[in-house]
C-alpha cells in the first residue's frame, strides 16, 4: 500500500519543485556573501521549502487521481495508476491526504508564514483546477502554469527576498509553453478518445495549440533576453547575456521533442530521458551561478 501511495504521489514529478531554488540562486550575491553562514542558512530554508512543496504536490497528485479515477481508466497509460487499477483504495488515499496536510501545513508556517500563504494558494489553485478550472478552455492551462509559478514565489517567500517582476514574466511564459505542450500531447495521443478523457480537449485543436506554443516560446526568448541585460540585480557588465545561447537551445530542444518526438505530456520524464536537454539545463544553471558569483553586485 505504501509503495502504491508513493507511486500516486509521483516522485518523478517532484523535480518541478526545484523552482523554489531560483530566487535563492539569483539573489545569492545581492543579499548575502557566498560561502558564509548566512548563505548556508538560506540554502537550508530553501531546501526545507523544496521538501514541503514535494509533500504539497504529492497531495495534489493524490487528489487529482481520486477525482479522475474513471477518466484515467480510459487512458492507455494512466489506467495502470494505482487508484485507477484498484491497487490503491480510495479511502487510503483520502486518509493519506489528511495526514500529510496535518503535517505539512504547520511546518510551512514554522518555516515562514508568507511561504505558508503561498503554499495554501498553491493548494487552493489545484483544488479549483481538479473540480472546476480544468474544464474551462485556456483557463485550465493558466491554472497549471500558475502552479509552477507559485513554486518559485514560494522559494522567494521562504528566504524573504522580493520576487522580481522578471520571475513572473520568464517563469510564467516558460511554464505556459510546457502546459500547452502537455495539452497538445494529450490531444495527439488520445485522438478520438481525447474528449472522454478530458472534456476541455474538445475546445482545442493541434493547430491552435501550435500557435499558442509559438507565441509563448517567442515571448519567452524575448523576455529572457531583455532580462539578461536590463535586470537591476544582475552584473553591470551584462555578462548574463552569455546564458542566452543555453536558453535558446533549451527552448529549441523542447520544441523538437514536442513536434518531432511527440512528447510533452510529462516534462519531468523528458528531463530524465533526454540527455541533451538535461545537460543544457545543467550548463545554463552552472554558467548563471558562475556569472552571479564572480560578477554579481554585493
Amino acid at each position: 500500500m505504501l509503495l502504491n501511495m508513493l507511486k500516486t504521489m509521483r516522485p518523478r514529478q517532484w523535480t518541478k519543485n526545484l523552482l523554489v531554488y531560483i530566487p535563492f540562486v539569483f539573489t545569492l550575491k545581492q543579499y548575502w556573501q557566498p560561502f558564509t553562514p548566512k548563505m548556508w542558512e538560506f540554502l537550508a530554508i530553501a531546501t526545507g521549502a523544496f521538501f514541503l512543496f514535494c509533500i504539497f504536490s504529492g497531495v495534489v497528485y493524490l487528489l487529482n487521481d481520486i477525482t479522475d479515477i474513471e477518466k484515467d481508466r480510459q487512458h492507455p497509460r494512466k489506467k495502470f495508476r494505482p487508484l485507477a487499477s484498484g491497487a490503491l483504495k480510495r479511502s487510503h488515499a483520502i486518509g493519506a491526504i489528511i495526514v500529510l496536510l496535518a503535517l505539512a501545513i504547520p511546518l510551512a508556517f514554522l518555516l515562514n508564514p508568507m511561504f505558508a500563504v503561498v503554499a495554501l494558494v498553491y493548494l487552493t489553485n489545484n483544488v479549483l483546477y481538479s473540480y472546476w478550472l480544468k474544464n474551462i478552455v485556456i483557463v485550465d492551462v493558466l491554472s497549471v502554469s500558475g502552479g509552477f509559478l507559485l513554486r518559485a514565489l514560494g522559494g522567494a517567500a521562504a528566504i524573504q527576498v522580493p520576487a522580481s517582476h522578471w520571475l513572473f514574466v520568464c517563469t510564467g511564459l516558460l511554464t505556459l509553453f510546457i502546459s500547452f505542450s502537455k495539452r497538445r500531447h494529450e490531444l495527439v495521443l488520445l485522438e478520438g478518445e481525447a474528449t472522454s478523457h478530458r472534456i476541455v480537449l474538445k475546445e482545442y485543436t493541434p493547430e491552435l495549440l501550435d500557435e499558442m506554443i509559438a507565441v509563448t516560446t517567442a515571448s519567452f526568448v524575448m523576455a529572457y533576453s531583455l532580462y539578461t541585460f536590463s535586470a537591476e540585480n544582475l552584473p553591470a557588465n551584462r555578462a548574463m547575456m552569455l546564458t542566452i545561447p543555453f536558453a535558446l537551445y533549451i527552448v529549441f530542444r523542447l520544441l523538437y521533442l514536442v513536434h518531432v518526438k511527440n512528447e510533452g505530456g510529462s516534462p519531468e520524464e523528458m528531463l530524465v530521458r533526454d540527455r541533451p536537454l538535461a545537460i543544457s539545463i545543467v550548463l545554463w544553471g552552472a554558467v548563471s551561478a558562475a556569472i552571479l558569483f564572480w560578477f554579481g553586485r554585493v
